[in-house]
């Protein structure tokens, strides 16, 4: 249970530090923070936590971690769905907590509320194939540095500090695209509460493509450095 409870506000800091950076300051007249600002603040979220949670829950936040650890082997098949659930439920809470923070500007209109979208709802207006592809290597490119950096013959301390510098360069590269998922969790939570239908209609191609890249990047880990060798 302690570590489920971990999972649940590790991931609601995560929803509400990076989605709520993208909300409220991304924008902000002549002080906002920009795509910049956006990727600097997902990746504090994990840095922060990272240490605060690690050694409580291994500091998953989000499914496709989850996953992809499962299938390179440093986790337990058993947690995985209470896990899940504790990251989905965590990050709609951090969401709810926004929405109700943004609503009380007057004028305030939540549009796409930081929801991921492709076609007309990228914010570069980029395909259902770019989001795709992006979104699966970003996310493979995510679990290989955790996987990597969570080794047992990888220097000690330093992985929270990487996995957010990762998390952060996911976002430089891939906001324009996607609006950067690589974690179903923190999409599902801006759909429900974005304008409109057309983010939860949108929202399995940010649940698909983030396990796709999981699970090839805990397959190939697992094969380049296993950790049972000596």
């Amino acid at each position: 249970m302690k570590k489920l409870i971990a999972e649940f506000i590790g991931t609601f800091w995560l929803v509400l530090g990076g989605c709520g950076s993208a909300v409220l300051a991304a924008g902000f007249p002549d002080l906002g923070i920009g795509f910049v600002g956006v990727s600097l603040a997902f990746g504090l979220t994990v840095v922060t936590m990272a240490y605060a949670i690690g050694h409580i829950s291994g500091c998953h936040l989000n499914p496709a971690v989850s996953i992809g650890l499962w299938i390179g082997g440093r986790f337990n098949g058993k947690e995985l769905v209470p896990y899940i659930l504790s990251q989905v439920l965590g990050g709609i809470a951090g969401a709810g907590i926004l929405y109700v923070i943004a609503t009380g500007k007057p004028g305030f209109e939540v549009g796409d509320f930081a929801a991921n979208g492709f076609a007309e709802h990228s914010p570069g207006n980029y395909s259902m194939a770019s989001a795709l592809i992006t979104e699966i290597v970003m996310t493979f490119i995510f679990l290989f540095v955790i996987l990597g950096t969570t080794h047992s013959k990888a220097p000690k301390y330093l992985a929270g500090l990487a996995i957010g510098l990762c998390l952060t360069l996911i976002h430089l590269i891939s906001i324009p695209v996607t609006n950067t998922s690589v974690n179903p969790a923190r999409s599902t939570s801006q759909a429900i509460f974005a304008d409109g239908s057309w983010a939860t209609g949108q929202l399995w191609l940010f649940w698909v493509a983030p396990i796709i890249g999981a699970i090839l990047a805990g397959v190939v880990y697992k094969y380049i450095s296993p950790e049972t060798d000596n």
